[in-house]
C-alpha cells in the first residue's frame, strides 16, 4: 500500500464581509476574498476550495498559484464557475514538483471525494 501524506496549506483564505465602499478589486470584493496577495505568485502547488461547512468543494493544481487562484473567480470555464459563491476557505499548498502536484490532486479527490471534480475521480 502506498502512504501519501497530504501537505499541510501555507496560505488559507477566508471569506470576509467587506466594509464600506468597495475599493479592493472587484474580485475581491465581489466574492469575499481580499488578501490574494498572500499567495505565492511565481510556485506551484495545490488549491483546495472550501465551503462554511468545511466541505471540500474542488481540488486544482497550478504552476503559479495566485493567477490560478484568481482565474477561478474570474473566466467563464472554471469548474467551479456554477458555485464560486459557495467558497468559504481556499488552501493554498506550495507544492513544486509538477508530478507530485499530479498525484496528490488524484490522491485528494478521491480521498475526500471533492464534490465538483469531475476528473480523476475513482469513487464514484
Amino acid at each position: 500500500m502506498i502512504k501519501i501524506e497530504i501537505p499541510n496549506p501555507d496560505v488559507v483564505l477566508t471569506k470576509k464581509n467587506q466594509l464600506g465602499e468597495k475599493v479592493e478589486a472587484v474580485i475581491s470584493s465581489e466574492y469575499g476574498f481580499t488578501d490574494y496577495h498572500r499567495i505565492p505568485r511565481d510556485k506551484g502547488g495545490m488549491i483546495l476550495f472550501f465551503n462554511k461547512e468545511d466541505e471540500l468543494l474542488f481540488v486544482g493544481k497550478a504552476r503559479k498559484l495566485r493567477p490560478r487562484v484568481k482565474k477561478h473567480f474570474e473566466d467563464n470555464v472554471s469548474p467551479i464557475k456554477m458555485h464560486r459563491d459557495e467558497v468559504y476557505r481556499i488552501a493554498v499548498s506550495v507544492v513544486e514538483d509538477p508530478m507530485e502536484r499530479e498525484i496528490y490532486e488524484t490522491y485528494i479527490i478521491n480521498t475526500k471525494q471533492a464534490k465538483y471534480n469531475i476528473d480523476k475521480v475513482f469513487y464514484k
